[in-house]
């Protein structure tokens, strides 16, 4: 059997709102916070890769960085390895920090431009105590080798702005990967990438999970990237998870009608195929002020009754899926 790498249970994370606001003038004592993420679930087994993929601002770079304990949850649980991080301190902390990563989406600001790249992938070994000396130096060569910057000798000199963005990409991957983790969140690592140069970057993650047995949050709002690379996906919107399951599975089917829009906005590579859209109205609403119910119901082409007035639960679809949605549920006689 699999081993759980990471188990988030009614995860929330919420942020308070810096100035007064007009509704806190006319009701003193209230304080109004940004729920950026709202009673989110999941696992993660080893070597497997979850995609978390949303709109901008739906709260899944939140998540990542919440189950890395950068941000501190509050309310639910998340557990590495069996264990609660959420009183991790000192030594532990410490040794949590070596065992789960993060790869920034940035390649160009996540570099310090004052560093050599032997600089920048030698401190996490450093800052852990793991080698040193020709230890150290043998380590990094072969970290660089490993994420291929070949030959390795030639990169430990050049600072950041003497090599391309993939190049910078792949030092951010060396550095994350120097430490031997068991867990990384990468949070669109290829995003500010050339199309061209996205597909080895790519494939140097699935190697990593597939040989190493390397765990893998890759948070993305771009499918086709997530398709390649992740074995189960989870959509977002709003803060909340609303559909989960396989990936090739829920791209081929999905259920919730928030899941159809994102695919059906996907570009077709036959610019004359003809596909049916699935359009939203409005805009996405404020995390201060969600609407009641169903988070979606004020766009959902498909809104009934129920939708304004309960939070949907998750129900199993076929193939593994899961959708949180009363349209399924109704289909389902459920109801």
């Amino acid at each position: 059997m699999t081993a759980l790498i990471l188990q988030v249970r009614g995860l929330k994370k919420y942020f308070p709102l810096r100035g007064r606001r007009l509704s806190e003038i006319l009701s003193p004592g209230t304080s109004p916070v940004v729920r950026a993420v709202e009673d989110v679930s999941f696992e993660l087994a080893e070597g497997e890769v979850l995609g978390i993929v949303g709109e901008s601002g739906c709260g899944k770079t939140t998540t990542g960085l919440t189950t890395l304990k950068l941000y501190p949850p509050s309310a639910g649980e998340i557990r590495f390895l069996g264990k609660d991080i959420a009183p991790y301190r000192g030594n532990q902390l410490r040794n949590f920090r070596r065992q789960a990563q993060l790869i920034f989406q940035d390649p160009y600001q996540s570099l310090n431009p004052r560093f050599t790249v032997f600089d920048t992938i030698r401190e996490p070994l450093v800052i852990h105590g793991l080698a040193k000396g020709k230890e150290l130096v043998d380590r990094v060569l072969e970290t660089l080798d490993i994420v291929r910057l070949r030959p390795p000798e030639i990169f430990l000199d050049r600072y950041p702005h003497e090599l391309s963005g993939g190049q910078r990409q792949r030092v951010a991957i060396a550095r994350a990967m120097v430490v031997r983790p068991r867990f990384i969140v990468a949070d669109e690592p290829v995003s500010m990438l050339d199309v061209s140069v996205r597909a080895g970057i790519l494939e140097l993650l699935r190697r990593f999970s597939r040989e190493a047995g390397l765990s893998l949050l890759y948070i993305s709002h771009d499918i086709s990237t997530v398709r390649y690379l992740c074995d189960r996906t989870a959509i977002m919107y709003l803060g909340r998870i609303i559909e989960t399951g396989p990936t090739e599975t829920l791209i081929k089917n999905p259920c919730h009608p928030y899941t159809k829009a994102l695919l059906s906005a996907v570009p077709l590579s036959d610019p004359d195929a003809n596909r049916p859209r699935t359009r939203l109205k409005g805009d996405v609403p404020s995390p201060v002020q969600r609407p009641e119910g169903c988070v979606f119901h004020p766009r959902c082409p498909e809104v009934f009754a129920p939708c304004g007035e309960q939070i949907p639960g998750f129900h199993a679809s076929t193939d593994g899926q899961e959708v949180a949605c009363h349209l399924y549920r109704e289909e389902a006689g459920d109801a």
